[in-house]
């Protein structure tokens, strides 16, 4: 039997890169899944995508630092699928910048879609989750929640805040069997990753050294990522909350 069979996900940030690699995964595994994030037409690649392999997809705009849009889209769901039993929280932003250069405008930014957009994405999902019995939030966090890196202040705050509510909330339910459990990738082959290098002097050399700095030698894949995912949120994982799971080549046991 397929590990997420008749399992409802929401996957933020679901277009693209890992939340996508998720979506897909997830399909395979006999999830329905509901894609939601900014750009309508990525979402509705990653659907049809769903759809063709089978599966069943949908997708909802939702910008996760609207808490009014979250909570329409998290009801959409239930409505379209009669449950929900795992959230995976993806969607993120980053300014590479130090704390004297990092406006006021990033800093907020880059802090409501980590931090807030978790929160408000979990808290509205967690009637529905008691409805279904119990389920699993999995928030995509980062490796730079557990060891710092330059130019990256508020988003080193901001991952690390992810980490903080996902230890929280994994204590305030797991009466009701709700687990929750954080991811924290390094580098992987996003947009948002590529992009970070794209904007270095020398990317090919950048990359290169950032390879280096990884035990295994390689950045992430989405995919790593999302098998990683998929563990949290199956019954393989049911004796496990509050963990904050490194998947990053090696990079924190330096």
């Amino acid at each position: 039997m397929a590990r997420l069979s008749g399992k409802v996900a929401i996957i933020t940030g679901g277009g693209t890169g890992i939340g996508r690699a998720c979506a897909l995964l997830f399909a395979r595994e006999g999830a329905s899944v509901a894609i939601l994030g900014r750009r309508k037409e990525p979402l509705e690649r990653v659907a049809a995508e769903i759809t063709a392999m089978g599966g069943q997809g949908v997708a909802i705009e939702c910008d996760v630092t609207d808490r009014g849009a979250v909570e329409a889209a998290l009801d959409a769901v239930e409505k379209r699928f009669g449950r929900t039993d795992i959230v995976v929280n993806n969607a993120g932003a980053v300014v590479v910048a130090d704390a004297e250069d990092t406006s006021d405008a990033d800093w907020e930014r880059v802090l409501r879609v980590n931090m807030t957009g978790t929160f408000f994405v979990s808290r509205a999902a967690l009637p529905a989750l008691r409805r279904a019995g119990g389920g699993s939030i999995v928030n995509v966090s980062s490796a730079l929640a557990i060891v710092a890196r330059k130019q990256r202040a508020a988003y080193c705050a901001a991952k690390s805040g992810v980490n903080g509510l996902t230890r929280a909330m994994a204590l305030d339910h797991a009466h009701e069997k709700i687990r929750v459990n954080s991811i924290c990738p390094a580098l992987v082959e996003t947009e948002m990753g590529l992009a970070s290098l794209a904007k270095t002097p020398d990317p090919e050399a950048e990359r290169k050294k950032r390879n280096a700095e990884i035990p295994l030698g390689r950045m992430g894949k989405p995919e790593d990522v999302a098998q990683a995912a998929l563990y949290l949120a199956s019954e393989e994982s049911a004796w496990i909350t509050g963990v904050v799971f490194p998947v990053d080549g090696g990079l924190t046991a330096n």
